[in-house]
């Protein structure tokens, strides 16, 4: 059996009673006890935790916006991410089936563990030692997104983009479809006239495209660089019409 020491020290914690680190690494294809319950229970936990740290750390974050963000950092993709830096696909247990599938590389199981890990953790030592894993786990990540747009689409970022220059909402246009019904792909153009921008994008829905299309659009308006504010025209003096000015003259 592989030595869970190293993963121990990656955490930064030592567990009290390691069965519960074992089982937290236990797929259901490898039999039971899994890590099922631990998962229902560290996904409770992180939730808390990284609506705590958003609500602490960002308090110009409406409801809206932290509700946008935690969802966006307890994802599948995101929990995949932080067990790739665990490395914890060495440590996991699975049955034979889904070892030949691959499934140390699923998102969706390394991702499970992840959550299993810190219910296991709650459960050795309880709220306090799992709040200062998770944070640690998430210091990084919270330091390097901009909570601005981290989770927003490329469709809602390009709106908030040309609004912010004053500019009519983009135009999306269907222009080609190809392939069996069953198999369709979507041409769309994406349009910003007052830009002079016309991007085009391929995707299996015409979503995909629009979105595809925005964040090149994006692009295009990156690169012709910031607003230049207008140039304000200097007041010249009101001038009189000639016949006034030459009524105030005799006066």
């Amino acid at each position: 059996m592989v030595s869970l020491s190293k993963l121990e020290s990656t955490l930064g914690y030592v567990f009290r009673n390691p069965g519960l680190l074992d089982q937290a690494l236990t797929h259901r294809s490898h039999g039971a006890p899994h890590n099922e319950r631990l998962e229902f229970l560290g996904d409770s936990v992180l939730n808390f935790v990284v609506s705590t740290l958003l609500f602490k750390q960002h308090a110009e974050m409406d409801e809206g916006d932290l509700s946008r963000v935690r969802a966006n950092l307890v994802k599948q993709s995101a929990l995949a991410d932080i067990a790739h830096r665990l490395e914890l696909s060495e440590y996991l247990r699975l049955g034979e089936g889904e070892l030949k599938s691959g499934g140390f590389r699923r998102p969706s199981i390394l991702a499970d563990a992840v959550e299993a890990v810190l219910g296991a953790i709650y459960m050795d030592n309880g709220f306090e030692a799992v709040r200062e894993v998770i944070t640690r786990l998430y210091q990084p990540i919270l330091a390097n997104i901009d909570i601005r747009t981290f989770g927003k689409d490329s469709k809602t970022l390009l709106q908030e983009l040309v609004q912010g220059r004053g500019l009519a909402l983009p135009l999306y246009e269907v222009v080609a479809t190809h392939g069996a019904a069953h198999s369709q792909m979507f041409d769309v153009d994406c349009v910003i006239p007052k830009l002079d921008i016309r991007v085009s994008a391929s995707g299996s829905s015409r979503r995909a495209a629009e979105q595809l299309a925005a964040g090149q659009a994006i692009s295009a308006i990156e690169a012709l660089g910031p607003v230049r504010p207008a140039r304000r025209r200097s007041r010249r003096p009101a001038q009189l019409s000639l016949p006034v000015a030459v009524a105030q003259e005799k006066k």
